[in-house]
């Protein structure tokens, strides 16, 4: 991960941190007498000047009574190895998320990849690896979407690019079935998708992928990536120009109805040419 997004990531910690402490009626003196730091110390958390150790985390979540939240969050940002070091502080903050909104120009997103699609980006992206490096990835991919399945899953808005839909990651198959999962999360209501046809010609975002994030409790924050880094971004100004370009590539986009159909007749042709090969 650049500096600049873990770091982002670590100032998201500490501000759940100080919300937390100020609910539970706590002074920062007060808490760091329960998780035996000194109270300066809980400060310098709260401003992101210093990282907390796992064990000061696992202290903060059993003095606050947080359910494990500063420590997942810590483990994510310190050594998780299923997703790229870029991407890590995204993984903690989605499932933190009322909203996520995502553009995708090239891959389909990983919420909403299954197991195959999944494996078959993996390995076009690291051909040399292990089974066991490319299947740690696809299960860290799949738990991610698991958010998607909860009574309190986070709104998920997505724009994608109609070459998504055409490129035959994994074979036709593979395509067949992802697509149609897709198209059944949107007929159930739980995922809003909408297709930017390629006929659009320039459109916002040109660089890379984009998401944006929403919270209950914490400003939001804005995502993007290219093929190699990722930037996670907290700053009011960018964040609210990275707003208004996804209006644009949502108002470009087709209708969600449209865009069922063009999904729909895409797994079909896929599924036709699986069938005949």
């Amino acid at each position: 991960m650049a500096n600049g997004s873990r770091q982002a990531a670590w100032e998201f910690f500490g501000l759940e941190l100080k919300r937390r402490r100020e609910d539970a009626g706590l002074s920062q003196s007060a808490l760091g007498v329960r998780v035996f730091v000194s109270g300066g110390y809980i400060g310098q958390f709260e401003q992101a000047i210093r990282k907390p150790q796992l064990d000061v985390a696992q202290r903060i979540d059993a003095a606050l009574q947080t359910d494990g939240f500063f420590e997942r969050m810590c483990r994510k940002l310190i050594d998780d190895t299923r997703y790229a070091d870029y991407f890590a502080a995204v993984v903690e903050l989605e499932a933190l998320a009322t909203r996520i909104c995502e553009f995708a120009p090239t891959v389909i997103p990983g919420l909403l990849q299954i197991a195959a699609y999944a494996r078959a980006v993996t390995v076009a992206a690291n051909p040399f690896v292990t089974d066991e490096y490319v299947e740690e990835k696809v299960s860290g991919r799949l738990e991610r979407a698991q958010i998607l399945k909860d009574a309190t899953r986070p709104e998920y808005w997505v724009v994608l690019h109609e070459n998504v839909l055409r490129t035959p990651v994994g074979g036709p198959a593979v395509m067949a079935e992802q697509l149609g999962h897709i198209a059944a999360l949107m007929r159930a209501r739980h995922v809003w998708v909408a297709v930017l046809p390629c006929g659009v010609g320039a459109y916002a975002s040109m660089g890379g992928d984009l998401r944006l994030m929403d919270f209950e409790d914490a400003p939001p924050t804005a995502y993007t990536e290219t093929s190699f880094s990722g930037t996670l971004i907290d700053e009011p100004a960018v964040v609210a120009r990275a707003q208004r370009a996804y209006d644009l590539l949502r108002g470009a986009a087709l209708s969600p109805e449209a865009s069922l159909a063009l999904i729909e007749s895409a797994a079909e042709d896929f599924r036709r040419c699986a069938s005949t090969t």
